[in-house]
């Protein structure tokens, strides 16, 4: 640890009269700084409670790429990547670091990538000790060869209670996430959500490493625990159950949230986890339970008693998007390495808020590289800003907001990699059954975890399957501890009319969705579409 006033890597960043440098503190040094900032309270166990204010979820919209040469021509321009001059990232960099002038700033060093050849030296710098936990908890630590010569890749600098002026800044709201690829610079300001610096970072991977033939990944993964344990995918938007399912105790956790898969296998771009916590179970997920009972878990906008500084997980008063940060080791199960071998199994999650998509379904090719580009889901309450119940929606790759390539690059890299290691890929809805949002009832999370155990034991692989009519997708006609009668989602409706006209919807929405893809992504995935 380090509490300097100078330092010239900050001054040649352009930092100058800084009060105070906080240093790569650890844990409880930051616990101790936050407390007496006043930015946050311990709970009952140890745990760090904060709010985060206004931006309860990440703020999509207010996200922007500096358009520059060396990356103007790659870029995927258009509503996900919308630029950003390099005059007013300069001009805003420079009001940025005049803000911080008099302050103290905590800085990290960190690695995102665990594996060797990938690792990419990161340095997050924050206006708030918490942040600078979440920083410490979510990115990996660097070794101590690594921390000797430590140069780092790329810099995020955090000023949360900075407030852009759009008028004047050139950006779409008082919050700002500025990528400079050219800079090798992330500016964020106006927006205390943590979940902005880990999904920055996971932009930059986003493209830099498909052009090192590494497919990065909006997914979580785990492995088998025997000796020959295989290691599984689980792709998905927030709230479809990335992290629920594979925090299984059975099997070795690699990561929750964002991998790459290299030509060595798959590893992890994390060293942390950030897992909704709105009414967790402590039997449905107990091991994500018990890292609300650890020291060094920061709990954001989580509910608690200030008498008894016990906490109410049910309490959605703040935000239905609570969220806890923990490192991975609170994970009993987790890996040690960040890293495993390739897939044997790949699945895709949806939350379909139309109750049409059956819990369980095997893609041929064609139709994975359709379902993954597509990436349908609904958007989750609380995951992003105004977003108050479930809504359907397309997000390419099952991540479009950290997509700063077209999304036919990954998904090339994805079908590659899967014809070359000869993976199965299946959709799993773990939505709403019976009916629509609002009219259904949601999965039952014990037909989901059967499911997922019969795919990964290898049981679902001979059974029978029967075609959907108009999505095409493969139903097994019978799964291990899951009635029959919800396989088919037309049998689940008690107005079988009413599930025609609501499946048609969904496929024309498919279908308009894609036409965007279509040139690009080939006559063969289009047709993998559904048929009206």
């Amino acid at each position: 640890m380090q509490i300097v006033q100078t330092h010239p890597e900050m001054e040649a960043l352009g930092f100058s009269n800084l009060n105070q440098i906080y240093w790569d503190l650890h844990t409880p040094q930051l616990y101790e700084q936050a407390l007496r900032r006043q930015e946050g309270f311990i709970s009952h166990m140890g745990p760090l409670v904060t709010r985060t204010g206004d931006h309860t979820g990440r703020s999509p919209k207010d996200r922007f790429i500096v358009e520059e040469p060396t990356s103007r021509d790659k870029v995927w321009w258009g509503e996900v990547n919308v630029a950003f001059s390099e005059q007013q990232f300069d001009a805003l960099l420079q009001k940025v670091l005049a803000y911080f002038q008099g302050k103290n700033i905590f800085v990290q060093n960190m690695i995102a990538g665990a594996a060797p050849g990938y690792r990419m030296k990161v340095r997050i710098i924050n206006e708030h000790a918490w942040h600078n936990l979440f920083a410490r908890n979510m990115f990996i630590r660097a070794t101590p060869e690594e921390s000797a010569n430590f140069t780092p890749e790329f810099t995020v600098i955090q000023a949360p209670d900075f407030h852009a002026r759009p008028e004047i800044d050139g950006t779409r709201s008082s919050a700002f996430v500025l990528l400079n690829f050219a800079r090798r610079m992330v500016l964020i300001g106006g927006t205390s959500y943590a979940g902005e610096v880990k999904k920055s970072i996971f932009s930059v991977l986003n493209y830099k490493l498909p052009q090192r033939n590494v497919l990065p990944m909006h997914c979580s993964a785990n492995i088998g625990a025997g000796a020959d344990g295989e290691t599984a995918l689980f792709f998905g938007l927030s709230g479809t159950g990335k992290t629920t399912l594979s925090a299984d105790a059975s099997r070795i956790l690699i990561g929750d949230d964002e991998h790459g898969w290299s030509d060595n296998g798959v590893f992890n771009f994390e060293g942390g986890c950030y897992a909704k916590v709105i009414k967790l179970s402590p039997t449905g997920e107990p091991e994500i339970y018990e890292t609300t009972r650890r020291f060094g878990t920061i709990l954001e906008n989580v509910s608690m008693d200030m008498n008894s500084r016990r906490l109410n997980l049910d309490d959605d008063t703040h935000t239905e998007n609570t969220r806890a940060s923990y490192p991975i080791g609170h994970i009993p199960n987790a890996t040690k390495t960040g890293m495993g071998g390739h897939p044997k199994n790949v699945i895709f999650l949806t939350a379909d808020a139309f109750g049409v998509l059956p819990p369980v379904s095997r893609l041929t090719p064609e139709q994975a590289m359709y379902h993954f580009i597509s990436g349908y889901t609904a958007k989750v309450a609380g995951t992003e800003k105004g977003v108050t119940e479930p809504s359907a929606t397309f997000s390419a790759c099952f991540g479009a907001p950290f997509l700063p390539l077209h999304p036919t690059v990954y998904a090339n890299l994805l079908r590659e990699k899967l014809t070359m290691h000869q993976a199965t890929v299946w959709l799993v809805n773990t939505g709403w059954t019976g009916g629509p949002y609002g009219v259904g009832n949601r999965m039952s999370l014990a037909h989901t975890r059967a499911i997922i155990n019969a795919i990964l034991d290898g049981g679902l692989t001979s059974i029978p399957t029967t075609a959907d009519p108009i999505f095409g997708l493969h139903i097994p006609d019978q799964v291990p501890d899951v009635p029959t009668s919800v396989l088919n989602p037309r049998n689940t409706w008690g107005d079988k009319e009413a599930y025609d006209a609501k499946a048609r919807e969904l496929a024309e929405r498919f279908k308009q969705n894609f036409k965007k893809y279509a040139d690009l992504a080939g006559a063969e995935v289009v047709s993998a579409g559904p048929i009206i």
